[in-house]
């Protein structure tokens, strides 16, 4: 459960008095997601997402997220809208928290995709990407390669050996390697930088929705496909790859946006990073999260599988060639 914050009846229907939204019908806890507070709203208009921001999102990084979304809707892109009450304003306060009112989209969360749904799904993030261009406020990835090796020493090597035997020198080995390959002469632009499938709403085998931008940033476009395929073409565990699932979303993708040759060549590098990123804020969680926390922790060496997967060139060179 990732409800951090708890709401009543009375204290939404004070801030929807602020809207032209209809009344309260049902309000209820969203458990999915791990930096908000989440909640369904219904009123006698339509449904809604009720979003109150917790300590782990910045409240100035809010006009950025918003500028995005709007950005994305006016360029066509099926992602949600944030609503403005009577005077124009989309930022409140309830409970004590930054909060704002959200579009509800339609769709569904898959736990195993298909090749078509990755496709789909490849397809979404070409268009998004598109439409990014000349999308021009920017703002830091916090969790970029410059934030790996901190966030690896926060974790301590103590704290990475308790996770599993070797884990640290594995680590800070990739550090080292990341650090010293990382790609400087990529397109760089805002990406949305945590595209796992239950942030995609799914339509049957058409996307629905993208939602969750709240890890967006400005970064190495080509990243963004990097942490996408880490996310959707391994079972959760990491031991399995789907190389179809694989194969469709790289297809939707360059169908949409081509790569480059310096692209395609730095992509074993970023899907190296993709994963890097995820295991140690996998890590700090799991080392830092009381055993009696309402929040569920996500196994850190799900990622690590995924590292050693991408971290084989023979892997990786046959990514492309399992394209239909």
């Amino acid at each position: 459960m990732a409800v951090y914050t708890q709401l009543g009846p009375q204290q939404v229907d004070a801030l929807l008095a602020h809207y032209d939204a209809g009344k309260l019908v049902a309000l209820k806890g969203i458990a999915e997601g791990v930096e908000n507070s989440n909640f369904f709203v219904q009123t006698t208009q339509s449904r809604f997402i009720l979003t109150l921001y917790e300590n782990r999102v910045n409240p100035d990084d809010l006009p950025f997220f918003y500028a995005l979304l709007k950005h994305l809707h006016d360029a066509g892109c099926k992602v949600p809208q944030f609503i403005t009450d009577r005077d124009g304003q989309w930022l409140q306060t309830v409970a004590g928290r930054p909060a704002c009112l959200i579009e509800f989209l339609d769709g569904v969360s898959v736990t195993e995709p298909t090749a078509v749904q990755a496709y789909s799904t490849g397809a979404a993030l070409g268009h998004m990407h598109k439409a990014l261009a000349n999308f021009t406020m920017s703002r830091p990835n916090s969790l970029g390669v410059s934030a790996w090796r901190p966030l690896a020493l926060r974790c301590t090597a103590e704290g990475l050996e308790s996770i599993a035997v070797g884990l640290s020198s594995r680590v800070f080995a990739e550090c080292d390697y990341l650090e010293a390959y990382w790609p400087s002469n990529l397109p760089v632009a805002a990406i949305h930088a945590d595209l796992f499938p239950d942030n995609v709403l799914m339509l049957g085998d058409h996307v629905g929705g993208l939602i969750d931008f709240y890890f967006a940033c400005t970064e190495i476009r080509a990243y963004d496909l990097a942490v996408t395929h880490s996310a959707w073409c391994f079972s959760n565990d990491g031991t399995v790859f789907d190389a179809d699932v694989s194969a469709g979303l790289l297809e939707g993708y360059t169908d949409t946006v081509p790569l480059d040759m310096a692209t395609r060549a730095a992509l074993p590098t970023l899907l190296r990073g993709a994963c890097l990123r995820f295991l140690l804020t996998r890590c700090y969680d799991w080392i830092n999260t009381p055993a009696n926390a309402l929040v569920t922790r996500k196994d850190p060496l799900a990622f690590l599988r995924r590292l050693d997967f991408y971290s084989d060139p023979a892997e990786v060179e046959n990514l492309f060639r399992h394209q239909a």
